[in-house]
């Protein structure tokens, strides 16, 4: 089936959704309450600082952990760069299959266009691909990765992962669901790589 190149035709005024799906129609209405201040200096400049969570951001920093760490001989900081490289490449193939499977109205859409739809196909138009979040799945990959690496440091990539995901919200990119899911798949992700190293054990 073709990509959709262009939004549903049928629009839901006003971001309601579906009467009878209540879950889908409580996670609109927070996801355009958290987003009422979408517009503000503070909230814009947090969503430009959330752009660390982005894939392009997040794969060039795993690369370059893994690099470094051969360069400097780091078996441990190799290894931590490797691991975040492939659940973040993991979590990224995942990510972007369902968005070509299904799409769904980004808040700020609802909000500035008075329109939401969801549905099938899914397509590569950016407003209509709230589902899930590219950046909470790749955020947690890369997180989870990090933090099994080096246990240490865990609180300081957990909260960078939080940070990422919550400004998705405000920012109004995301409905809380749309942010949940792409943290299941990181999370997800990043256990799967894990268990595929542990079997392969050491190189």
């Amino acid at each position: 089936m073709a990509m959709l190149a262009r939004p549903p035709r049928r629009p839901t005024r006003s971001g309601i959704a579906d009467p009878a799906n209540r879950f889908e129609a409580a996670d609109v209405a927070a996801g355009l309450g958290l987003a009422r201040a979408k517009d503000h200096p503070a909230i814009r400049g947090l969503g430009l600082a959330s752009e660390i969570g982005s894939w392009k951001s997040l794969l060039a920093l795993s690369a370059g952990t893994f690099a470094w760490g051969v360069l400097a001989r780091d078996r441990r900081l190799a290894e931590a760069g490797r691991h975040m490289l492939q659940a973040g490449i993991l979590a990224s193939v995942v990510k972007t299959s369902l968005k070509r499977t299904v799409h769904r109205t980004r808040p700020n859409v609802v909000m500035d266009e008075d329109f939401y739809a969801r549905g099938w196909p899914g397509t590569s138009v950016g407003p209509w691909q709230s589902f899930p979040s590219g950046h909470s799945a790749l955020s947690a990959a890369v997180a989870c990765a990090a933090a099994r690496a080096y246990p240490e440091m865990k609180g300081i990539a957990y909260a960078a992962a939080t940070g990422v995901m919550v400004a998705q919200v405000l920012r109004g990119a995301h409905f809380p669901a749309d942010v949940l899911a792409g943290a299941l798949i990181g999370v997800a992700a990043e256990a799967a790589v894990d268990r595929v190293a542990h079997r392969a054990g050491p190189v």
